[in-house]
């Protein structure tokens, strides 16, 4: 009887394995899942149901989590800085996905692309956080405000406070307070490269203990980005949705991310494609020398073929590599573990 036991407690955790190979189970094929342990427990002499029923406690603590779905955390509870009104435009939050399993102490704040007139939350949102989920690490996608209801500094207040939050929760979150990162696609790459050249220290006299801590990033890492707005390569529509039709010259040039480049700009990440036309690759190339030029490691891999937000490109042969080359930095970086080496032959 105890042999019997066991073979059904490692069926159960067979069952579990199921769930946790996924950091986003769908509701049907749970429900699939469910109705086969339905019948396994139905065909179970009652003595083994109990060792099979207790083996299922982190499946079914996985599939309640998977049928709530991520936490959405509103960035001010009480209303944003600036807000026009009180509908969904008009608060900013951030998407909570954390790893099921093996988390690393790795925090990444997610900036879809959208040209600053909307967010592509999926293929540069919730499958970035899918990914980043697979290898350990924390992910929180930012819903900013944008254009036209919006414009600077709304988008730079949000990024800065979804740092800030992440960091003041780090312990709850399951991440160190020294490794949050931000990762931006097209004008979120903007957005990200801009919280990574304007950012302070946080104000230790303020009443918010959120307000207290940095909104500096520990890293950045910017996918086909908006970088220049007074280059000829700027992409138009971007500094049109952040800046409106006629922005201060000076405005223009501060947000120019490759002009505000320092030492203290964290280490980044750049990757784009040189058939990008809607954001052309001098974009990344221009970010990339003036961290050179300031002494700030960084790496860039600049793909041959690909058009315009790609995301993870995760049906394309050759471009798919590329958030391999990423995860390859990171370990560089020791955002993530480093692989175990091959023994040479």
């Amino acid at each position: 009887m105890p042999a019997r036991a066991a073979t059904q407690a490692k069926l159960g955790q067979e069952y579990v394995e199921r769930f946790q190979k996924s950091s986003n189970c769908e509701p049907s094929y749970m429900v699939g899942v469910l109705e086969e342990v339905a019948k396994a427990i139905a065909q179970m002499p009652k003595l083994i149901r109990v060792a099979f029923l207790l083996s299922l406690e982190v499946f079914f603590a996985a599939a309640i989590s998977a049928f709530a779905g991520p936490e959405t955390q509103l960035l001010w509870p009480d209303g944003a800085p600036g807000a026009l009104g009180t509908e969904d435009a008009d608060r900013p939050s951030l998407q909570i996905c954390l790893p099921a399993s093996k988390a690393v102490g790795t925090g990444v704040v997610v900036c879809p692309g959208g040209g600053y007139g909307g967010l592509a939350t999926d293929h540069e949102g919730k499958q970035v956080a899918d990914w980043l989920n697979s290898l350990g690490a924390a992910a929180f996608i930012l819903k900013y405000r944008f254009g036209p209801r919006y414009h600077h500094p709304a988008p730079l207040q949000d990024a800065q406070r979804a740092l800030r939050t992440v960091r003041s929760n780090a312990q709850a979150f399951g991440v160190r307070p020294d490794r949050i990162g931000i990762w931006g696609f097209s004008a979120g790459g903007h957005l990200s490269a801009t919280a990574g050249t304007h950012f302070d220290a946080g104000d230790p006299n303020a009443a918010d203990p959120i307000e207290r801590v940095s909104s500096r990033p520990d890293f950045l890492i910017l996918a086909y980005p908006v970088i220049s707005f007074t280059a000829e390569y700027s992409h138009r529509g971007s500094r049109k949705n952040l800046l409106g039709d006629a922005p201060d010259p000076a405005l223009v040039e501060n947000l120019s991310n490759e002009k505000q480049v320092t030492a203290q700009t964290p280490p980044t990440f750049l990757f784009h494609t040189d058939e990008d036309t809607g954001v052309p690759p001098e974009n990344s190339i221009a970010f990339y020398l003036a961290l050179r030029k300031a002494g700030v490691p960084a790496e860039m891999h600049i793909y041959q073929r690909g058009q315009h937000g790609v995301g993870l490109a995760l049906k394309d042969p050759a471009l798919s590599s590329w958030p391999g080359r990423l995860a390859d930095w990171m370990r560089v970086r020791g955002l993530l573990p480093a692989l175990a080496q091959r023994e040479s032959k």
